[in-house]
């Protein structure tokens, strides 16, 4: 599957991806908000392999795609809509993008073409997604897509020595098309 939009090709991983996904992953700037305190060759093949594993998956019910710029291929992250279930009509939506590309708008641009593609072509009544509390960009990217938050869960996980609180945030098919309208007029 590819898809596009004015700056980007989102495409199916390649197993040969990974070195440009520990260039990102290995980041201290990335590492942040995750509970992993490192990462190295093999985890980040180990992760890109099961990319390419749901590809194969009969019926498919996880899209994660690379982030590329359309002009040059240079990997950039990943975003991706997984179905809460098989045939599920709800799925959650997720991104990561390598530090330099923070605040250039292209985790939203993906993040919208995924939305579209999971209320246009799969169908889906509602999509929603997790962040944690203290990524205030991951959670403006959301609001930006057209995501409400819907709820505060107060020191959901436990990684790095502390608690983290988490926010969910969700939107509905209708809002999502209400929301297009009004943004062509």
């Amino acid at each position: 599957m590819i898809r596009t939009t004015a700056r980007l090709l989102l495409r199916e991983f390649r197993a040969d991806d990974w070195p440009a996904m520990l260039a990102y992953q290995a980041d201290p700037r990335y590492l942040r908000y995750y509970a992993w305190t490192e990462r190295n060759e093999a985890d980040v093949r180990a992760f890109v392999q099961r990319f390419l594993d749901q590809q194969a998956e009969q019926p498919r019910w996880r899209w994660q795609l690379a982030i590329t710029l359309a002009a040059t291929g240079e990997l950039l992250g990943n975003c991706g809509l997984r179905l809460d279930a098989p045939g599920a009509r709800t799925g959650n939506i997720g991104y990561e993008l390598a530090p330099p590309a923070w605040g250039q708008g292209y985790a939203t641009e993906a993040a919208r073409e995924m939305t579209r593609f999971g209320f246009l072509e799969l169908g889906l009544h509602r999509i929603w997604a997790q962040c944690v509390a203290e990524n205030v960009a991951s959670a403006r990217v959301l609001e930006k897509v057209g995501l409400r938050r819907e709820g505060h869960l107060r020191e959901a996980d436990w990684f790095k020595g502390h608690w983290w609180d988490g926010l969910i945030y969700g939107l509905l098919e209708d809002e999502w098309r209400a929301n297009t309208a009004a943004a062509r007029t």
